[in-house]
């Protein structure tokens, strides 16, 4: 290798995402759920940047809190790194800078944006020049939300989430997004979901099909009405987020009292998402909600996938 080749650095960006609509069905033998979610693609971003090295390494920093964050083997980007040097038989290595935009455990995919962004500034980085659907296989053997953070914009996703087809959304929607310095473990909201559904309470039972998006939500991101898409949101996981942690449940209600059009938990918490009406509404609760002592940000969407920079 060249030392130009050698010192090159490949940047990615890749965007966290907020679940608009997600239906979650019965626990499966596997222990697993099949869910029907529309995501969107927010501008909360994922830095990743490349370089070549001799093993796989990563580290970590960020706007956001970092701490607990792996950086070793257990790191989905180190694992998409790995996953993908293993697919075109290189025998190299790569170190990870990632700086993190994306609350950490907070239900908006962070890791999974990082992991989208490795594979594919490892791809640029070591010429591998694999196809967008290649990617996409890989991206669903990391998890369910890496293949989103590939594609970005707004997508239904079915199976176990990682079944995507892109969604018309038009127009741009206003989040703010409040973030809680303790996460919520995944499998532990969806645990709860299940214990709870147990004990017979109706307006949580599973879907008796297969899980699908209701078509309310579709048309409201057809039209671009931030009303008609605050009356369509749900989220199956949130009533076990808020049975874990019911300080969620305040927050939610404050966000709606001080002008949010809906506030929902995005994906299993514990981040809570508050659509605005539009950009100047979202600034405004935005700063209600920190002078009350919340950490809040303001994003929107949908904005694309991960890509290139520079």
């Amino acid at each position: 290798m060249s030392p130009a080749a050698s010192s090159r650095r490949v940047h990615v960006r890749a965007p966290g995402k907020i679940n608009v609509f997600f239906e979650v069905g019965d626990v499966q033998d596997d222990g697993y759920h099949d869910v029907a979610s529309v995501y969107q693609a927010v501008s909360a971003y994922e830095d990743v940047y490349a370089t070549h090295a001799d093993d796989f390494t990563i580290s970590v920093e960020g706007v956001v809190d970092v701490a607990g964050v792996p950086v070793d083997d257990r790191n989905l980007a180190v694992r998409a790194a790995r996953l993908l040097a293993g697919e075109i038989g290189y025998d190299g290595g790569v170190h990870l800078e990632v700086r993190k935009g994306v609350p950490v455990a907070g239900g908006m995919g962070g890791g999974s944006a990082d992991a989208a962004a490795a594979l594919v500034a490892c791809d640029a980085l070591w010429d591998a020049g694999l196809s967008a659907a290649r990617l996409h296989r890989l991206a669903a053997r990391l998890g369910a939300d890496v293949p989103f953070a590939l594609m970005g914009g707004t997508a239904v996703g079915t199976g176990r989430g990682d079944q995507l087809s892109p969604a018309l959304a038009r127009g741009r929607m206003d989040w703010v997004i409040v973030t809680n310095p303790a996460g919520l473990s995944t499998p532990e909201v969806y645990r709860e979901l299940d214990r709870l559904r147990e004990r017979n309470a109706p307006d949580i039972s599973p879907p008796t099909a297969a899980p699908d998006v209701d078509p309310a939500v579709l048309q409201a991101l057809r039209t671009g009405d931030a009303a008609a898409v605050a009356a369509a949101v749900r989220n199956d996981l949130q009533d076990a987020a808020f049975s874990l942690r019911p300080e969620l449940t305040a927050l939610r209600d404050l966000g709606c009292g001080l002008g949010a059009l809906a506030g929902l938990v995005s994906g299993s918490g514990p981040t809570v998402a508050f659509l605005a009406g539009d950009p100047d509404s979202a600034r405004q609760l935005r700063t209600a909600l920190s002078a009350t002592g919340y950490d809040a940000m303001t994003v929107h969407g949908p904005v694309p996938g991960a890509r290139l920079v520079g």
